[in-house]
């Protein structure tokens, strides 16, 4: 069975969306949604709490520390991190179990945008190819909780860069598989900030990071830039 982590902070227009599509899109292997939420001022909470089949838990703001938070209260033996703002494919849980079975420990889907625009429709064919440069955490993880806990979970001194940070050492157990079925998500980010404009924001991060940029240094420069 699954556990769901979806990690939220004032997303009452994205959450329940993906709750509605996360009933109809599964097909009996989740045994439980934990929306770890970072401190929302909207009606995130409410959404949350309302919902008959989501366990809500607060947690201090920064997506890995709430990722980390969900995982340790999860029940299940196969852990799945989703952004409030990504709809997985149908039959996705089908679809993760049967790589669990295949000793595919962990892996994504590759991802389409729902913003059609050409630079990110190749961007999203490029999410097809197993290759650690492809991955993003809109691509949503799956993961084993004991090679998760292996691993030591989420390095929570990033704000950003996190889901890098993590599937980088995944791919060093040489057991990440890329999903043939696609997630959808936002390009919300694209549309606040123009798509080339944020090309470039994670061009920028990547060599920054590369050039050996502190989890700080490159939260700042994320920041300073998104906010602009």
């Amino acid at each position: 069975m699954i556990s769901i982590i979806i990690p939220v902070y004032n997303e009452e227009d994205q959450l329940p969306e993906l709750l509605k599509h996360l009933e109809a899109s599964s097909s009996g292997h989740i045994s439980e949604i934990i929306v770890v939420d970072g401190g929302s001022t909207d009606n995130t909470v409410a959404i949350a709490k309302d919902h008959p089949k989501v366990f809500y838990l607060p947690s201090e703001k920064g997506r890995a520390v709430q990722m980390n938070t969900g995982a340790k209260m999860a029940n299940s033996k196969i852990l799945y991190f989703l952004h409030a703002d990504s709809l997985p494919p149908a039959n996705f849980d089908s679809l993760i179990v049967e790589e669990i079975e295949n000793s595919n420990k962990a892996g994504c889907f590759q991802m389409r945008f729902d913003k059609d625009h050409w630079w990110l429709n190749l961007m999203g064919q490029f999410t097809r190819i197993n290759h650690i440069s492809c991955r993003g955490g809109d691509q949503s993880l799956f993961v084993e909780k004991n090679l998760f806990s292996e691993i030591g979970g989420f390095d929570e001194s990033y704000k950003v860069y996190e889901d890098n940070d993590i599937v980088k050492r995944l791919y060093k157990k040489k057991q990440f598989k890329v999903i043939k079925s696609w997630i959808t998500t936002s390009a919300r980010l694209y549309d606040k900030m123009g798509v080339w404009n944020t090309q470039r924001l994670f061009i920028e991060i990547y060599w920054k990071k590369r050039k050996g940029a502190t989890a700080e240094e490159l939260y700042s420069h994320y920041y300073k830039r998104v906010n602009s």
